[in-house]
């Protein structure tokens, strides 16, 4: 399996399908109680999740851990990509900042915004039916960062999708690394 992992956090989208700088996210504020919204979150990606998402498995990064241990679920990392900036000066090269993930996970970059462009939403749902061989059984797990509600919006819309073994790691990267486990370079899944 490929690399992932999310950082979330901003109000902002733009024109080109919903995407943010992660550098511009703002860290996730002190955490209370979060109540399931009805539909997806569209803004203020890096904030405070709710403990649960109907439909899923919500799991802890122990948990993660046996699952990939056990080669038992596909780990999807929905962390976005930063865009290119629309004003840089002629000639110049853009390179993407690199990203770092849980080793053995499949990076799908921007899917966790609340609203996709119809580009992004293909992406999604053919890459998520090729990772899963069109089984929509296959345990899947999404994850990015803590207080992410990227990967809680992508996992939904899975669910949405017919998907019927969700599985949602709401600490993400950040949880995997707590436990003393290490990240690896990502790559976009094509």
């Amino acid at each position: 399996m490929a690399s992932i992992l999310l950082l979330v956090g901003v109000s902002q989208a733009h024109a080109d399908g919903g995407h943010v700088d992660p550098k511009s996210m703002t860290p996730p504020a002190a955490s209370g109680e979060v109540a399931e919204p009805d539909g997806y979150r569209t803004d203020g990606y890096r904030m405070p999740v709710p403990r649960t998402l109907k439909g899923a498995v919500v799991i802890n990064a122990d948990q993660a851990e046996r699952l990939i241990k056990d080669n038992a679920a596909v780990f999807l990392d929905v962390y976005p990509r930063a865009p290119k900036p629309p004003n840089l000066p002629a000639g110049t090269v853009w390179r993407d900042p690199p990203h770092a993930s849980i080793a053995g996970t499949h990076w799908l970059p921007n899917v966790g915004y609340g609203v996709l462009s119809p580009e992004f939403e293909t992406y999604f749902k053919t890459r998520l039916q090729t990772l899963t061989n069109n089984n929509q059984s296959q345990p899947v797990v999404f994850f990015c960062l803590k207080d992410c509600w990227m990967s809680w919006n992508a996992a939904k819309r899975a669910i949405s999708w017919g998907y019927t073994a969700v599985h949602w790691f709401p600490d993400g990267t950040d949880g995997w690394q707590a436990i003393g486990n290490d990240l690896t370079a990502a790559t976009p899944v094509p």
